[in-house]
């Protein structure tokens, strides 16, 4: 029987690039995965989550920088579209170790675009991030603001946009690079969890510290210029994250070219907010001390995702911070 014709999704056992293959496989796409698995213990497989391959999907350990491999993947499963979401993620990692950044983030990423376009596909969604934008001038924040990142990691991000912008003219390549505000969430059904070492987002980090499982959390700053001093963020639950990426594919496979989309709700809350929620739906207080701020730290990033509604007809579904918290705290028991 001919197969059909496969999306490779890179990174695809990550915090997002799980819950994207768990949407496309429900909707009968085929996917291969290229992961390096680099983000988790090898001895922990076949207990963790993200690792749980659905049907439908396959997974390859190998690096995104491996153009054979990546060219032999892209002939033998036919693929059709790349969803790219491998790299670095860790602002204060990519200050201490800029290099680290530059080669996962831009230089091995470059070598995958390259093999891909080899390979004749032109379809492209690409994990960006609202780091791009640095410390905005206003918020809410429109794909028109000054994009100006104050660390490497927003820095490499935005250097692979200018690639697919110019591959766009260049080669006529068709890509949306999606730019996330704070991810967070997990699988209502409890099976998808967000799992980073070191946890650095708030949310996980405001569950554990609730249940005893770490430390009591430190609040970085209470003297910012918001309405209760601690910095406000933009959450966009992770299940709807999953749902633009297919709708983005939909539109490239049509032959549109999308640019860089903004995802987020619109509307931010603050640290202090999100503690408060938390206490609602653990039932206990979540004990946390106040430190300094932490350099780089923006007080508000709160997304204008207008023009991802319009041209993707995408509305985020369980992006509230109650089925936020509620659905992390689910997948975390």
């Amino acid at each position: 029987m001919k197969k059909t014709e496969a999306i490779l999704v890179t990174g695809g056992v990550g915090f997002v690039g799980a819950h994207f293959v768990r949407a496309a496989t429900d909707e009968g796409r085929r996917v291969i995965i290229l992961d390096d698995l680099s983000g988790m213990g090898i001895s922990a497989l076949d207990e963790t989550p993200a690792l749980r391959i659905p049907d439908g999907a396959e997974l390859v350990r190998g690096d995104i920088g491996d153009t054979k491999l990546v060219a032999a993947l892209c002939q033998t499963h036919q693929v059709s579209s790349l969803v790219h979401f491998a790299g670095k993620i860790q602002v204060g990692e990519s200050v201490r170790k800029p290099a680290l950044y530059f080669d996962h983030n831009l230089s091995r990423s470059l070598r995958l675009i390259d093999t891909v376009r080899e390979a004749g596909i032109r379809d492209v969604v690409f994990s960006s991030t609202a780091a791009v934008y640095g410390e905005p001038k206003s918020v809410p924040i429109p794909e028109t603001a000054q994009t100006a990142p104050v660390n490497p990691y927003g820095c490499s991000k935005l250097a692979f946009e200018w690639i697919l912008q110019s591959y766009a003219v260049a080669y006529g390549l068709r890509y949306a690079a999606l730019r996330y505000f704070n991810a967070a969430g997990a699988h209502p059904d409890g099976t998808l969890a967000e799992q980073h070492d070191p946890e650095t987002h708030l949310i996980p980090l405001v569950i554990d510290a609730g249940r005893d499982r770490r430390p009591p959390l430190t609040v970085f700053g209470t003297d910012y210029p918001t309405p209760d001093g601690t910095c406000v963020r933009d959450y966009i639950h992770v299940c709807d994250l999953a749902s633009a990426h297919l709708l983005a594919l939909a539109r490239l496979s049509q032959g549109e070219s999308l640019g860089a989309l903004n995802l987020g709700t619109g509307r931010g809350y603050s640290v202090r907010q999100v503690l408060e929620a938390a206490q609602d739906v653990l039932g206990t207080a979540i004990p946390h001390t106040v430190g300094a701020r932490r350099d780089g730290d923006p007080p508000a990033l709160v997304a204008d995702s207008s023009a991802a509604q319009q041209r993707l007809g995408w509305q985020p579904k369980r992006s509230d911070l109650k089925t936020l918290l509620e659905d992390a705290a689910r997948s975390r028991w």
